[in-house]
């Protein structure tokens, strides 16, 4: 396995934790951390699909982390808000 399979695999697996965590309703949704396992497993993952030349997964990805990251900055603005 290579370098590029083993990100892939890591965003792979960050993630399914990710849903996994949220299923089970150990992370809220609306959580920084939920976030950020999204963001940085889409990152992976549309490392592993752009160098393997799979564009429609890759444009997925980059959806996925820009809504990851529109979420991300409504929760810190939220946040900021109420102190």
């Amino acid at each position: 396995m290579d370098w590029i399979d083993i990100v892939g695999w890591a965003g792979a697996v960050l993630v399914l934790a990710a849903y996994g965590l949220v299923s089970t309703k150990r992370l809220d949704g609306d959580s920084i951390a939920y976030q950020m396992l999204n963001v940085a497993g889409a990152a992976g993952m549309l490392i592993n699909t752009y160098v393997r030349g799979a564009l429609p997964s890759a444009a997925l990805n980059v959806i996925w982390i820009g809504v990851g990251i529109y979420v991300l900055a409504r929760i810190v603005l939220r946040k900021r808000q109420h102190t």
